[in-house]
């Protein structure tokens, strides 16, 4: 018996150990090529294959590389919900210019921290590399100089040439501000300067071109495209992250190509403090859905959804549904409702994900992709 168990756990090591070399051997696409060292020694790989819609990340001696710049903010007290919103719209945005099927990706490594640091700060004597203005030394909202850059991320896009891989190109976002948030003392009241779309955009572009003159300067960015991205910063106290609305590339060189404008809105149902919803249509849609999962099932905290449009045509929808569910058959059985609900009364034709959540973490999770008629759900459970 003891023989046969050490043969059962020898077998399960070698189809681990084989499983671990699909891993190192895997394609953009699905293909067998191989990426295991190059002339200084690394080796790499890719996280694995993918249907082409989303890319597969490249791992360097095994490891992911992330990135010393991602997150850094002016504001240390700003909305996080635009960290995430500026790199899943940047990653979005790049797939235009770099298709996943060719192209593996990797958080930015040629942005240090330091260097991130210094550009986001004002200019000064001290810091002459700063993007944003110098302080003027006034206070009042309409005369100081704002902070127009509040964050800035950078993606790179590698491809695959023989046993090695390089770089193929950049994508570089800048997060603007639409008001600046100060205070005149420290600790004091927090005042406001508001900026002007024409002001934040004539900034941006102006940025990325000094950034792009940066770059060019780095070893191995002399002549690879460079994308930039304009996104506007969602205000402090917003539910939702911000938009995009200014893109453009730098095929080689430092000149940058016609800029060309993003439409994108994103916003929150059920609208509060008779704000206008974006869609009157999918705003009434939404209200019949949470109307309908909160009549069978009472004891729900909230149920609210995040809406994003691209070009006035609705483009995703994220629910999230609070709930003080214990059982897990309420909860499950609440889900299978939640499903029937969503697919009655919910927009057809767009991706949607719909989180199940009490205060212990989330209890179940709904999704459906763009053009799927389905939902898929999932129940979370324990032994």
């Amino acid at each position: 018996m003891k023989l046969i168990g050490r043969l059962f756990l020898l077998v399960g090591m070698m189809i681990s150990l084989a499983a671990c070399g699909s891993l190192q051997n895997s394609g953009l696409t699905g293909s067998n090529t191989t990426s295991d060292t190059t002339s200084n020694s690394s080796s790499y790989q890719v996280t694995g294959t993918t249907d082409g819609t989303q890319y597969s990340a490249l791992l360097t001696d095994g490891k992911y590389k992330v990135s010393a710049a991602r997150g850094l903010l002016n504001d240390k007290s700003a909305n996080t919900l635009n960290v995430y919103s500026l790199e899943s719209g940047l990653t979005t945005l790049s797939k235009a210019h770099f298709a996943p099927t060719k192209y593996a990706f990797q958080e930015g490594q040629y942005i240090s921290r330091t260097t991130a640091n210094q550009w986001l700060a004002r200019k000064s004597k001290k810091n002459p590399d700063g993007l944003n203005p110098v302080d003027n030394g006034k206070t009042d909202p309409t005369k100081r100089n704002p902070i127009y850059l509040q964050d800035l991320l950078e993606q790179d896009y590698l491809v695959q040439n023989g046993n090695s891989y390089e770089l193929g190109g950049v994508s570089i976002a800048l997060g603007m501000n639409s008001v600046d948030n100060y205070r005149k003392v420290q600790y004091g009241a927090v005042f406001k300067t508001t900026i002007s779309q024409t002001e934040r955009e004539q900034q941006g572009k102006s940025m990325a071109e000094t950034i792009l003159a940066r770059l060019r300067q780095k070893k191995g960015l002399e002549k690879v495209p460079i994308v930039f991205a304009l996104y506007e910063q969602a205000d402090n106290d917003s539910l939702v992250g911000g938009t995009y609305f200014a893109q453009a590339v730098s095929e080689s060189g430092n000149s940058i190509n016609k800029w060309t404008t993003i439409n994108q809105k994103n916003g929150m149902l059920p609208v509060i403090n008779n704000e206008k919803a974006i869609n009157d249509g999918d705003s009434e849609s939404f209200t019949n859905f949470k109307s309908h999962i909160q009549s069978f099932f009472p004891n729900l905290s909230g149920v609210t959804a995040q809406v994003q449009y691209q070009d006035n045509q609705l483009v995703g929808m994220k629910i999230k549904v609070t709930t003080q569910f214990f059982g897990e058959n309420e909860i499950r059985s609440f889900t299978q409702y939640t499903k029937t609900a969503a697919t009655r009364y919910l927009p057809a034709n767009i991706p949607i994900e719909i989180k199940v959540s009490s205060v212990e973490g989330i209890q179940s999770f709904l999704n459906r992709d763009s053009g799927e008629k389905d939902f898929y759900t999932h129940v979370f459970s324990s032994y």
